[in-house]
């Protein structure tokens, strides 16, 4: 039986076309709220930056691709950040070797370095406002959780090279999460089902992009939207329609949850 469902945003609960939820998808949303299901966000945003699910209820939230997990909007239950000398080598080598935009996502706030034409393609595409800029050096020592780091595929390998305790994770080609080693949504599902005395073949997830991958092996249903790319299907226990196109309750209601 379910009793916890999480949710990717972008993608999977909110269509890239109309920047809002499906109609389909918030009655889906409340018949599990009905039946005493619990639902969560896995996100790669910052809590303070989801702005895109208008007055929808949720129970918990892992943002940042699990490394900071709240119960309810208030109750901060697992955190976890890149470690200062990372941060310190990314400002090296930015001074030293080569330059890209990156933004550091700190527990109040988020920054760039600089922009360019990915990130304004970026934030155009997911109808969200830019971040403020500001160097990296004025990052003082304060917690960094994750880097949206604008680097191409053919830079990871060089780039990630010099943040040996971080990993890259993707879910479009213009840039890269960068979050510390051991952060994945499937870590935050642990944390929160831990949280909740939930046991894990209990669970039900949805998602889109590379870095949802890890959650959908993890779940104990994982649901890849149609809309996502073929190694994301590849990762699912079960692929629905796209997110236009009805996906969140047709993967539902094909498992009889609703």
């Amino acid at each position: 039986m379910i009793k916890a469902v999480f949710f990717d945003i972008d993608g999977t609960l909110v269509s890239f076309n109309t920047h809002k939820l499906p109609e389909s998808t918030i009655r889906a949303l409340e018949m599990l709220r009905e039946k005493g299901i619990k639902v969560f966000i896995a996100t790669g945003r910052q809590f303070q930056f989801i702005n895109n699910l208008g007055t929808q209820e949720f129970d918990g939230y892992i943002t940042l691709n699990g490394g900071y997990c709240l119960a309810g909007k208030d109750q901060v239950i697992y955190k976890h950040n890149i470690p200062s000398e990372d941060i310190e080598a990314l400002i090296r080598y930015q001074e030293n070797e080569e330059s890209f935009p990156c933004g550091l996502v700190e527990e109040d706030g988020f920054y760039l370095n600089y922009k360019n034409e990915s990130v304004k393609e970026l934030f155009g595409m997911i109808n969200f406002p830019e971040p403020p800029l500001r160097p990296l050096q004025e990052n003082k020592g304060k917690e960094v959780f994750q880097l949206i780091a604008f680097f191409s595929p053919g830079q990871e390998e060089r780039i990630m090279s010099v943040l040996p305790h971080c990993e890259a994770t993707r879910w479009n080609p213009l840039f890269a999460d960068v979050v510390p080693q051991g952060s994945s949504k499937a870590v935050g599902i642990d944390k929160i089902i831990e949280y909740y005395g939930i046991s894990l073949h209990e669970t039900m997830a949805f998602g889109d992009g590379g870095n949802d991958m890890a959650m959908l092996r993890h779940a104990g249903i994982g649901v890849a939207m149609g809309n996502a790319g073929d190694e994301v299907k590849e990762a699912a226990d079960y692929v629905t329609d796209s997110v236009d196109d009805d996906g969140v309750m047709n993967a539902l209601r094909h498992f009889d949850v609703i």
